[in-house]
């Protein structure tokens, strides 16, 4: 007989009994032991705000004709918290430290003055945005091309995990913006084919999510070669001390905007599944998959081989699902992603890569396999659903 229990979500005591205790038979992990209760939470809802009311029209802002159209066209009218108090002073050339979550509009609060002062001969050189993932960055880029539609600009992403040699092909046509990632950018400025003297401004995007993957050396190289006269601009969900001390040697009389809201986990309704068994984990998670509120499903795996396999043994069950991990190309990763954002597919498997800097809407639940390493970890992971006020759900399997 099956035997999977979900715990109640008004739980919240630590659990009794010694099993998950060290030493008393827990699983053997790489991370941190994360008592079960941290995966126990019932939600609450999400506090009356007050309704935003921005200063600005996109309209108001000033740009130039052409780049004005192409943001009418994209739909924009009434700028974001962040896009609100964020254009006006990079389109004045100064430095910005800008604090906003994931998902509120920062990229266009950076790439539309920036794109304007390009067109305008007010930014000298050229401009280097750096992000924590590749994803991210091609999220950067498309936001990018549609908004210098047809004014002669140009872009290059260099990132991890591809041929360099197309990413070497475009810097030597002179892009006037750049995007990567620090690794690929700090071995393509060795090889000597990124030149980093003639950067106008630069850009960190994500610079908190930077630091917890082990990018913050990378990145001080790269902020060492460039020019000290220039723009900076760092956007960030929370500034620790590590990241703060950076841009106290970064910044010059930097303008600050925060409009940070808090973190989405409480308004998220987190449970545990008790299996014994891998086996009985996949027959419980095929039952859940097939329940129709499960409609737009994030489940995250340990490893790149367990994330490949779980999506296979889910596809030979009739679920339609994709895997997006380290071992797979940028082109079938944003296949994934787009088949999944899109409603191609409902189930997305992925390692921890998804769960830093990407905005993925309207995910239902998001389902934990394999535990995550740390609770930092585990609040990144969850926090792919309940955004932008709505609320979302997160399962974690325990061993039951």
């Amino acid at each position: 007989m099956r035997r999977n229990v979900l715990a109640s979500p008004k739980r919240r005591r630590p659990f009794k009994g010694a099993k998950y205790g060290p030493g008393k038979g827990r699983p053997k992990r790489d991370g941190q032991y994360i008592d079960p209760a941290k995966f126990v939470n019932e939600a609450v809802p999400a506090p009356e705000q007050e309704r935003f009311v921005p200063n600005h029209k996109f309209t108001d802002f000033g740009f130039m004709p052409e780049l004005e159209r192409n943001v009418v066209a994209k739909g924009y009218e009434h700028p974001t918290p962040v896009q609100d108090g964020a254009i006006k002073p990079v389109m004045e050339g100064k430095d910005m430290i800008g604090i906003a979550n994931t998902g509120t509009g920062k990229t266009a609060a950076f790439l539309l003055p920036i794109i304007h002062r390009m067109k305008t001969h007010q930014q000298p050189g050229t401009a280097l945005i750096i992000a924590p993932t590749r994803e991210l960055a091609v999220q950067i880029d498309e936001e990018f091309r549609g908004f210098a539609k047809g004014l002669g600009l140009h872009s290059v992403l260099c990132l991890g995990g591809m041929n360099v040699r197309p990413q070497i092909k475009g810097l030597k046509r002179d892009p006037q913006v750049v995007i990567g990632t620090p690794g690929r950018l700090k071995d393509l400025f060795q090889q000597k084919a990124l030149r980093l003297n003639r950067t106008g401004v630069v850009v960190l995007d994500e610079a908190d999510r930077m630091l917890d993957m082990g990018f913050i050396k990378d990145i001080t190289f790269l902020l060492d070669q460039l020019p000290k006269e220039r723009q900076s601009l760092c956007f960030s969900a929370t500034i620790p001390p590590q990241i703060g001390r950076l841009l106290d040697t970064m910044l010059k009389d930097p303008v600050t905007v925060s409009v940070r809201t808090r973190e989405t986990a409480d308004q998220v309704e987190q449970n545990v599944i008790k299996a014994r068994s891998k086996e009985e984990k996949i027959s419980v998670l095929r039952d859940l998959l097939r329940k129709p509120e499960f409609d737009k499903v994030l489940i995250f795996g340990r490893t790149k081989w367990s994330v490949q396999k779980l999506a296979d043994t889910l596809k030979k069950s009739g679920i339609q699902a994709e895997a997006i991990h380290g071992n797979k190309s940028q082109p079938q990763r944003q296949r994934a992603l787009k088949a999944f954002s899109s409603g191609k597919v409902n189930v997305l498997v992925a390692t921890d890569v998804a769960s830093r800097g990407l905005d993925i809407p309207d995910v239902s639940h998001v389902i934990n396999f394999d535990q995550p390493n740390s609770h930092d970890d585990y609040i990144h992971r969850i926090g792919r659903t309940g955004r932008a006020g709505k609320g979302g759900h997160a399962l974690t399997f325990v061993a039951g």
